[in-house]
């Protein structure tokens, strides 16, 4: 009889285990599990629009902005005896069921804040302190940049040949001559950013922002060749301790440095201007061959009719799939920068279109 009662407390704690909470359990695991799904879904949406744009096809966003996760555990025990045996033998069973009900909040991007997102210029004010960061400037302005002062990197993607005059000077060389640079100095801890925040001045909004350059002088030879190169460039000015840096083109006043800065639809209409598109494609009239473009792509996209298992971020897209190989670094970085583009461009707008989905399972 002791040994019955025994297993009787046995089984009644264990049914109380169906009282404890999970949330602090799961709490971890699931922030981590949602966090890699959002963060790649962000990347096949921004890949897909860039693959759509290479079709002249229409690019959109649809922003995550709510999820809600539930769970329900539910735990029985029973223990019952067994009258018709001799010995008299307990019997029982025990059931556990656990459920997961989430929720995910979609808003499709449009009006006002699609106009902003994809349409509005980004301010220096706000690509420059990437760099201070630590991104590359190089590929940064390569991204974002349409010219600076009278440097063009104007290579549109809805241009073909014969559209502008060949003996058109773009000076793109010394555009591309002048980030290279930029690079080295930022890489030597030469180059300085500098941003600025301006109490209200009569006429002006309160709170602008200021982004300023500075370039240290340095005692080694082959850097200090490269220093004055780029102040001669950017048109640097003795009179200035340090050139601010504001939206314009052409030359610029004294003490700035123009840079006529990309919207979003631009920058990814040049990733896009760039990619690889099967043959049978362009003979079937999907997309454009006129490319024209003798420099390297900066986000190499391949392509093929298999899905590639382990890449960097793929899709789906008119028969054919596309994919950023996982070990080219470079096309990586590009791709990541191009994200963070994306997510400084974005506004918080009144709310339209919301589609909630849930979950069962």
């Amino acid at each position: 009889m002791l040994k019955l009662d025994k297993i009787v407390i046995v089984f009644f704690c264990f049914s109380l285990g169906g009282c404890y909470s999970i949330g602090s359990q799961r709490l971890g695991k699931d922030q981590d599990e949602y966090s890699v799904s959002i963060i790649e879904s962000n990347k096949r949406q921004t890949l897909q629009n860039l693959i759509r744009l290479r079709y002249a096809d229409t690019p959109g966003l649809l922003d995550t902005t709510q999820l809600i996760s539930g769970y329900q555990f539910q735990q029985n025990a029973f223990l019952g005896v067994a009258s018709d045996t001799f010995p008299i033998r307990p019997n029982g069973g025990v059931s556990t069921q656990l459920q997961q009900n989430p929720t995910f909040t979609f808003q499709p991007v449009t009006g006002d804040a699609y106009a902003h997102s994809f349409l509005s210029p980004l301010s220096p004010a706000s690509l420059l302190p990437l760099a201070m960061g630590g991104l590359p400037i190089d590929i940064l302005l390569q991204l974002s940049a349409q010219s600076i002062n009278s440097m063009s990197n104007n290579r549109p993607f809805s241009r073909r040949n014969g559209d502008v005059d060949n003996n058109t000077i773009y000076n793109t060389d010394e555009f591309f001559e002048l980030i290279h640079d930029l690079r080295l100095l930022q890489a030597s801890g030469l180059l300085e950013i500098q941003l600025q925040q301006f109490p209200k001045f009569k006429g002006k909004p309160s709170g602008a922002s200021h982004v300023f350059l500075n370039i240290y002088p340095t005692s080694n030879p082959n850097l200090e060749k490269i220093t004055q190169i780029t102040k001669k460039l950017l048109n640097f000015s003795p009179n200035y301790k340090r050139m601010e840096v504001v939206y314009g083109s052409g030359t610029p006043n004294p003490g700035e440095i123009n840079i006529l800065s990309r919207s979003m639809l631009s920058i990814l209409g040049q990733v896009a201007y760039q990619i690889n598109i099967p043959e049978d494609e362009f003979s079937a009239g999907g997309t454009s061959m006129d490319l024209d473009y003798e420099e390297k792509p900066l986000i190499k996209i391949k392509y093929g009719r298999k899905k590639i298992e382990n890449s960097f971020v793929s899709i789906y897209y008119d028969k054919y799939y596309y994919w950023i190989d996982r070990k080219d670094f470079k096309s990586k970085l590009a791709f990541t920068i191009t994200q963070m583009l994306l997510e400084l461009s974005k506004t918080t707008q009144p709310p339209g279109a919301i589609v909630t989905i849930p979950v069962t399972k």
